[in-house]
């Protein structure tokens, strides 16, 4: 399954091919009508499919000399599979926040440790010595 995870987000990692199962999920396509949008060949827009049916994402059928090419959910289902344990994770992350955020002591200020804007509190001296760093006395 590793392997056919790692052809399934490689072919994803394109733009160019993401564009193009964006246009495939509008329904089928001709290879001529994929191209249309991208300014490159031909022979281009055949290596990125190749890469996207490798991967188990598009799949093509003869109809007559037309060969449309259409999305295969297949490939987007096993990746799914693996991002769902992922995506309840941030889920139940999120959640967690929002109650944080509707608490009532949420309204409390942002410390100036991660708000620059707001000049932090003097730090005492452990010495109990004042500090004349820089004075001229």
């Amino acid at each position: 399954m590793a392997d056919e995870l790692s052809a399934i987000f490689g072919a994803l990692a394109d733009p160019t091919r993401r564009a193009m199962l964006a246009r495939l999920a509008v329904g089928e396509a001709s290879v001529t009508e994929l191209a249309e949008p991208f300014a490159i060949s031909l022979p281009a827009i055949s290596r990125h499919l190749r890469v996207l049916q490798e991967a188990g994402l598009v799949s093509r059928r003869r109809s007559g000399q037309w060969r449309p090419c259409r999305l295969d959910a297949a490939g987007l289902t096993r990746a799914d599979a693996w991002m769902a344990p992922y995506r309840q994770f941030f889920t139940e992350r999120f959640d967690r926040l929002g109650d944080q955020l509707a608490a009532p002591n949420s309204a409390a200020p942002i410390p100036a440790t991660i708000n620059p804007t707001v000049p932090s509190p003097a730090v005492p001296n452990p010495t109990g010595k004042e500090d004349h760093v820089g004075s001229s006395s």
